[in-house]
């Protein structure tokens, strides 16, 4: 072998959530049914907002693409974490390991940008509803999801870039996934500028959006107290509502893993937040816009009911 700076490193090993064999039977029937209603809550949203000709609005152009996003989200860790509850010690290629990590990566900061163009879309529905047809046009709204999508991919190419090359033969990553962090503490190597830059990345990534999203409803709710009628305040915060809740829970979850000081190794508390963002808040957020929604209740019962009558 020589010496362990030499080692190459080929294939991980997964440590999992949890060493006890009942818990682990436990997680995977529970992560199983959010995978399977996350997939189906989604997919069913995607299909009433093609098929509805009342849903095609640039608000719900925008939840398409971020049910599309929640999918191929939790599809990039969840059967990773389901694999990892059924084998004792799941191990993993190099590449493979690598590949998911940066696919993950991306979707997720992909989604933490549509958050806040969602923002925007509502600030121009609620402030300027006499231009928002013009302001939100379809080409309009085509460049903001691609942006979206185009600052995604740049903003993850950041750590490929620092990425650390010397792991010394240390392959234990103490993660359910590869994920990025777990996967930079490797690092045999002093690790203080590779921090730094992941700590400036988060900044553009979270706190950024996150600020941007924070001004734009505190002018919403501006203009919001200026309307007069109380079915006027309530239509306009029925439509913020939804979109409320999805921001909090998901930046919430996003901010207290990523927004402060790394250890050099990954705590219990660092995978349950892992758990709740990638798999638990893609299966609520179909939920959450469902049940608050009258125009997509309204299409699934139109829908449903074209069905029983053919």
């Amino acid at each position: 072998m020589g010496d362990s700076n030499a080692t190459v490193v080929t294939e991980f090993i997964l440590l999992g959530i949890s060493d006890d064999r009942r818990t682990q039977m436990v997680l995977f029937v529970a992560f199983l049914l959010f995978y399977l209603a996350t997939l189906l809550g989604n997919s069913l949203l995607i299909v009433l907002i093609l098929l509805s000709p009342l849903l095609h609005t640039p608000m719900y152009f925008f939840l398409c693409n971020l049910s599309f996003l929640d999918m191929f989200y939790t599809t990039s860790s969840v059967p990773q974490l389901l694999a990892n509850c059924l084998l004792r010690r799941l191990t993993i290629s190099y590449t493979r390991c690598v590949t998911e990590m940066y696919v993950s990566l991306f979707l997720g900061i992909a989604e933490c940008f549509l958050l806040a163009v969602m923002a925007y879309d509502r600030f121009a529905a609620v402030c300027n509803p006499l231009h928002y047809t013009v302001i939100m046009s379809r080409k309009v709204c085509i460049q903001l999801a691609a942006s979206s999508w185009g600052s995604a991919l740049v903003t993850t190419l950041i750590p490929r870039l620092i990425q650390p090359t010397q792991l010394c033969g240390h392959n234990i990553i103490n993660h359910f996934i590869c994920e990025v962090q777990a996967f930079f503490k490797l690092a045999c190597s002093d690790t203080h500028v590779t921090d730094t830059v992941l700590m400036i990345n988060s900044l553009i990534v979270l706190a950024a959006p996150f600020s941007f999203i924070l001004v734009t409803y505190g002018r919403i709710g501006q203009a919001v107290m200026r309307i007069h009628s109380a079915k006027g305040r309530g239509k306009a915060f029925s439509t913020c509502g939804s979109h409320l809740v999805v921001v909090s829970i998901f930046y919430g979850s996003a901010i207290s893993m990523y927004m402060r000081p790394q250890g050099k190794t990954t705590s219990g508390r660092d995978k349950i937040v892992a758990l709740f963002y990638g798999a638990v808040t893609p299966m609520l957020n179909p939920l959450i816009y469902s049940f608050r929604n009258k125009d997509v209740k309204g299409a699934f019962w139109r829908l449903l009911g074209k069905k029983m009558s053919e």
